[in-house]
């Protein structure tokens, strides 16, 4: 088995409303006006309490929505060897 190091880097515009706030293990994760905090990861993850369970979005508008804020993606792939 070998290491794959995967970096994504977004630009976005987003809401003004938006705030960068930390969980108590000093994440930082994104807090939106409606009380719903988002993290992303692989896929935008969404809860109403950073500490609790984080899970994706079933309804499609709210995940297209979040990609139309996407300007640019940049993905690099790096293999780790000892």
């Amino acid at each position: 088995m070998k290491k794959l190091n995967v970096t994504i880097e977004l630009e976005m515009s987003v809401p003004d409303d938006w705030e960068l706030v930390s969980t108590s293990e000093g994440s930082p994760v994104l807090k939106l006006p409606n009380g719903v905090f988002m993290d992303i990861a692989i896929e935008p993850l969404f809860a109403s309490d950073p500490e609790e369970i984080w899970s994706s979005t079933e309804e499609e508008t709210v995940l297209n929505d979040i990609l139309d804020m996407v300007e640019s993606e940049a993905v690099t792939y790096e293999f780790v060897t000892h």
